[in-house]
C-alpha cells in the first residue's frame, strides 16, 4: 500500500481487505515505512505489513461503524519498521495472522530476518517472517457498551440483594 495514500487516512475508520477471515474494520492510528497500525474493537491494536494488504476502504458519506472512543492518553508499542515492532513485542503474548488459517498465538520469543519463534505451551513454533501479515498483542479499549452493561449488572445485583433481605425479614 502506498504510504502517502495511507497517511491521508490516519484518524479515519477504514476496512482492511474487502472480506474473508482477515478483513477488519478499525481506526487507522499510524502509518510507518512498511506497516500501519489499526485499532479494532475485537482485536485491539493490529500491526499490518503493508505489502500483504489487498485493499483499504473508507466510506466518504456515512463512514464505517466503529463505536470506540480512543482516550487522549492512549499509547501502544511502535517502531520505525515492522521488525522494530516485533522486537518491541518480544516476550509478550501475541497473535500472528489473526483470523487466518495460519493463525499463531503464544509468547514471542525470538525475531530474526528469516523467522520468529513463538512459544505456546510445550510447542516452539517458527513462523517465516515473510509470511506474517499482521500481529497484535493484548491491548484493547473497552467500548461504551461494557460500562453500561456493568452498571446494569450492578443495579440488578443490588435489587436482588434487597429482595433477599426483605424476604429474610418476613
Amino acid at each position: 500500500m502506498n504510504k502517502e495514500i495511507l497517511s491521508s487516512l490516519v484518524g479515519k475508520v477504514v476496512k482492511v481487505n474487502r472480506g474473508g477471515h482477515d478483513s477488519r474494520v478499525g481506526q487507522l492510528l499510524a502509518v510507518e515505512e512498511d506497516y500501519f497500525v489499526l485499532l479494532t474493537k475485537e482485536d485491539g491494536v493490529l500491526y499490518y505489513k503493508g505489502h500483504h494488504v489487498k485493499s483499504l476502504t473508507d466510506n466518504t458519506k456515512k463512514g464505517l461503524e466503529f463505536d470506540l472512543l480512543v482516550p487522549e492518553d492512549f499509547t501502544y508499542i511502535g517502531g520505525k519498521l515492522f521488525t522494530d515492532v516485533m522486537n518491541n513485542l518480544k516476550y509478550k503474548w501475541v497473535t500472528i495472522n489473526r483470523g487466518g488459517h495460519e493463525k499463531y498465538q503464544g509468547v514471542l520469543d525470538d525475531i530474526n530476518d528469516d523467522y520468529v519463534t513463538i512459544v505456546y505451551n510445550e510447542e516452539v513454533i517458527r513462523v517465516s517472517t515473510f509470511h506474517i501479515k499482521n500481529i497484535s498483542y493484548d491491548l484493547k479499549i473497552e467500548g461504551p457498551d461494557k460500562d453500561k452493561k456493568e452498571k446494569e449488572d450492578e443495579k440488578n445485583k443490588k435489587e436482588s440483594d434487597k429482595k433477599e433481605k426483605e424476604e429474610e425479614t418476613q
